[in-house]
């Protein structure tokens, strides 16, 4: 959704209370964002709001306070049907977050449809929660799994991909921009080369929906899966989407309260779409924040948002590429608003706590992509990600302490 307003940082930055806070005696500059974005006040006042005025469980009661809950609810499924432009509303699952989503999809369709002998394709640039789920089901199921290389820039080898392909793939899940590297992939021509071979595609958006344009439908992919938290959403809550058929075809992920239809102790028969993959209480309040996180997005405007990070990485790489021994990893051109670098002789950890004393917050180590890093030949990187709030000034801030940091390290 594009919006008429013109782009102001400075306001953008009053909507988060934590952007007013120091650290170790320092104005915070936050570059952490592809681990989790910061909360606008809109977001927190739901939470706060909802415990406070309607806290009630939801689609059980005929209370009032369990009528205003169950309202909320449904109404951030259809917010977040909207922002990635699913066909029907029960497409929408709720879970904890990405990891729980992928687990879902392994698992529940895994033990449905995978057999000996099966393919799954997955690539080096996998986050863990894109891998193990697999790797579990593969060892329990009979099931190979092949991986995608990648350049010495992070992108995918295409050709080889195509070669992977054949009757035996019935799988193919793969990270729509990498979450070390930011780096994009060209998740449209992946869906159309594994849907020419029978196979399905699981998308994880983990990185992407905050910064790109999702449409479900246009990318025709059978599921899609991100997390709340970094869409300046709350914690523990993410979505799974899948293409109705496949959800219906598909047994529940787990067993009590809310997934069923009607239990007798001889047998049980469970609700439908999107209930059944839903047992149990739900994290209530924070998917009724996820709305007014995506309000916030929309009233920004997607386009606007991605031209000011798009802006903010150009001008951080530029100046980063002037360090000597500083080596960005992922330098391409095709990629959101991730910057992660090594520098000779200085291990990540190190950096990252000199420039916590300084007030920055980065993200160091392997990311949770450890076979990316062997793949590189590194240990880890040091990652800055940027968010609508942030600024050129921050970055800046983040050159300056960086020079200062190697001086003290070499």
């Amino acid at each position: 959704m594009a919006s008429t307003l013109p782009y102001d940082v400075q306001a953008i930055r009053t909507e988060f209370p934590i952007l007013q806070r120091t650290v170790k005696g320092k104005p915070l500059v936050y570059f952490d964002n592809a681990a989790t974005a910061q909360k606008p006040k809109q977001v927190i006042d739901a939470i706060t709001h909802y415990y406070s005025h309607y806290n009630a469980n939801i689609h059980r009661g005929l209370h009032t306070l369990a009528d205003e809950a169950t309202a909320a609810f449904e109404a951030s499924r259809s917010a977040v049907q909207t922002f990635i432009q699913a066909k029907h509303h029960e497409e929408i699952i709720f879970t904890k977050g990405t990891t729980e989503s992928i687990n879902l999809v392994a698992l529940a369709w895994g033990n449905a449809f995978l057999n000996s002998g099966d393919e799954i394709i997955i690539s080096t640039l996998e986050h863990h929660a894109n891998i193990v789920p697999w790797q579990m089901i593969a060892e329990k199921k009979d099931v190979v799994i092949k991986v995608i290389p990648i350049d010495a820039d992070g992108r995918l080898d295409m050709e080889a991909f195509k070669k992977m392909l054949s009757p035996k793939t019935k799988m193919v899940s793969v990270v729509h921009a990498s979450n070390a590297l930011g780096v994009v992939n060209p998740v449209e021509d992946i869906i159309e080369l594994a849907h020419q071979h029978g196979s399905l595609v699981m998308v994880d958006g983990a990185q992407s929906a905050v910064h790109l344009d999702i449409d479900v439908q246009k990318l025709d992919c059978d599921f899609f899966v991100f997390s709340g938290h970094k869409i300046y959403g709350p914690t523990g809550v993410g979505v799974l989407y899948g293409k109705k058929h496949l959800l219906e075809s598909m047994p529940p992920f787990l067993g009590g309260g809310e997934m069923i239809k009607e239990v007798t102790f001889e047998k049980t028969t469970y609700n439908e779409l999107p209930f059944k993959f839903e047992a149990g209480t739900p994290n209530i309040a924070d998917v009724i924040a996820i709305h007014p996180a995506i309000e916030f997005i929309n009233r920004i405007g997607k386009a606007a948002v991605r031209k000011h990070e798009a802006d903010l990485l150009a001008y951080a790489s530029t100046k980063l590429r002037l360090i000597e021994g500083l080596q960005i990893r992922g330098d391409v051109e095709e990629k959101v608003s991730v910057v992660s670098f090594t520098i000779d002789g200085i291990h990540p950890q190190d950096l990252a706590i000199l420039l916590d004393n300084q007030g920055i917050a980065v993200r160091t180590g392997h990311h949770c992509a450890q076979p990316l890093m062997s793949c590189l030949g590194i240990v880890g990187t040091t990652r800055a990600s940027f968010a609508a709030y942030n600024t050129i000034e921050e970055i800046d801030v983040l050159i300056e302490a960086l020079n200062k940091s190697i001086r003290m390290l070499k």
